[in-house]
């Protein structure tokens, strides 16, 4: 099985967030690979990664850091496939601002889409969205995902009207 998105992290204390988008697609039955790279520690590795993992069958890249965040940057830099970026809350003490505008303030010709903080499973929703726009397969699978979201909503409307107040009209 060819993995078609890589979930790399600066480092396996990413895992606990990054375990979200993991196991969306493994929900999803989208092949994708989970790998530790550092732009700081293993240059040399992330440059032969983003090098070549479009010849790899990857379609995608989700690329999840904290603190200053460059290893998003770097594999944009270094491939021509699309680059979600996943800020990661760390425990430096700046709320994720560090790795959040790292990630976003991307120099023009170099774009990496970049989700909220801690945002893994957005990020792995926004990676089938990519692959749908050309496979029907996934692209039935987000559909039908998505349809559950507002199957919640409703739900959940339907238990808010059993809750009673006073002045409560509905």
């Amino acid at each position: 099985m060819t993995p078609l998105i890589s979930i790399i992290m600066g480092s396996t204390s990413d895992m606990p967030v990054m375990e979200d988008a993991a196991k969306f697609l493994n929900d999803m039955k989208i092949p994708f690979e989970i790998n530790a790279l550092s732009a700081h520690r293993t240059p040399e590795l992330v440059t032969e990664f983003a090098r070549n993992a479009s010849q790899r069958g990857i379609k995608v890249i989700i690329a999840a850091a904290g603190g200053a965040a460059h290893l998003p940057g770097v594999i944009a830099a270094q491939t021509v496939l699309p680059v979600i970026g996943v800020p990661i809350r760390t425990q430096m003490g700046m709320e994720a601002w560090d790795s959040m505008l790292s990630i976003i303030q991307m120099p023009p010709g170099i774009p990496v889409a970049t989700v909220g903080v801690n945002a893994a499973k957005n990020a792995a929703i926004l990676a089938c969205q990519i692959l749908a726009s050309g496979d029907a397969e996934v692209q039935k699978k987000v559909a039908d995902f998505k349809s559950t979201l507002a199957a919640k909503i409703t739900k959940a409307n339907e238990d808010l009207a059993k809750i009673k107040y006073e002045y409560k009209t509905n």
